[in-house]
């Protein structure tokens, strides 16, 4: 309830995620979550079951009601189906073209349509996997994925227990099921050419630092060319923003179709990761000039780094002082969430995130 208030102050919306596949002892207890959710007015529930649909219509007919890509929503005759069922938005299958996104709003009339655009792009169809289930005993279509197709495997052979062979499906490597990550920010104009209602930035057990320097480049890109369509160029700042996170190689997904290798890594199942998260501006006391800090991580005097200020612009700085909450000059910040004061003559935005430049 907090979330949701502080959200609707800022003038945002908040979609509660109730996409798990149900088992009949679910629904025990999921009308009245549902009718908590309505009462603490949140703006939109996503689902992916047709008896949670139904139930919902049932109990709370006036909940607005999205579907979730767990259900696989690939075709219009689908989109038409949950339409009639009281469906207001569709959040699209990754595996889609944009040709096929493209067909599908022109067949398919009052219906908002979603679209991924960004993030973590899944093995299997639509996030419906099993191997978290069967290796972790974690249900990922009960949100609790433990992502087994980032490990690496090895082969054995019963006749030789305890001896493990690698798994080369080529010269590069043993990481079968490892997927690039879906990038499209390039395509921005001709997304929303297509007609779509909203983009979909996969989030979920990501950080703040990520997720805010995702929205802020796509957030940028979409209102510069929502304000001069003739005259949209991409900047490539944009694209050096989102180099800047903790991520995997990127691609188009399936936008221009499918693509049986460039979205498959074999080499690695590791993170391309330059920039560290270091810290949020709690505030600037323009009387002092002093900007003051909550450490993430540590850093120290002579770092460079950048603020990334929530109206997306960037400030280079040196850290030549900083000092501990009782103002005692110190050398680094190496205690978790600990207070710095750091010396600033131009204001930083509260709320700006502060990343350490790599040497």
């Amino acid at each position: 309830q907090e979330a949701i208030e502080y959200a609707h102050n800022l003038g945002k919306k908040v979609y509660v995620t109730v996409n798990i596949f149900t088992r009949d002892h679910d629904y025990e207890h999921l009308p009245e979550y549902i009718l908590h959710l309505k009462k603490i007015q949140a703006d939109a529930v996503i689902v992916s079951d047709p008896g949670l649909v139904y139930m919902i219509r049932k109990h709370v007919p006036d909940m607005e009601i999205h579907l979730s890509t767990q259900a696989k929503a690939t075709n219009s005759y689908a989109a038409q189906f949950w339409a009639e069922s009281g469906v207001k938005r569709i959040i699209l299958a990754r595996e889609l073209t944009g040709s096929e996104t493209r067909e599908m709003i022109v067949r398919v009339k009052d219906m908002d349509i979603e679209m991924f655009v960004h993030g973590a792009m899944c093995m299997s169809y639509s996030g419906r996997c099993l191997l978290s289930n069967y290796l972790a005993n974690r249900d990922s279509n009960r949100g609790m994925c433990t992502q087994p197709c980032r490990w690496k495997y090895r082969l054995t052979e019963e006749q030789r227990p305890g001896e493990y062979m690698p798994v080369f499906e080529d010269q590069h490597g043993t990481y079968i099921f490892n997927s690039k990550d879906l990038c499209l920010i390039r395509q921005i104009p001709e997304i929303i050419q297509m007609g779509v209602t909203s983009l979909k930035i996969e989030g979920r057990m990501k950080s703040a630092h990520y997720v805010g320097t995702v929205t802020s480049a796509y957030r940028q890109a979409i209102d510069a060319y929502c304000k001069d369509p003739d005259n949209y160029e991409f900047d490539p700042m944009w694209m050096e923003m989102l180099e800047r996170i903790s991520h995997r190689p990127y691609y188009t997904g399936f936008f221009y179709g499918m693509d049986p290798k460039g979205g498959q890594i074999h080499s690695s199942s590791t993170y391309v990761k330059e920039y560290d998260f270091i810290g949020l501006v709690m505030g600037y006391d323009s009387d002092k000039k002093t900007l003051k800090i909550e450490q993430r991580n540590k850093f120290s005097k002579g770092d460079e780094i950048e603020f990334h200020q929530p109206d997306g612009t960037l400030i280079h700085h040196e850290v030549k002082v900083m000092y501990n909450e009782n103002m005692e000059r110190v050398e680094s910040a190496p205690h978790p969430q600990m207070t710095v004061y750091m010396p600033m003559d131009k204001p930083v935005q509260k709320g700006s995130m502060i990343r350490k430049i790599p040497v």
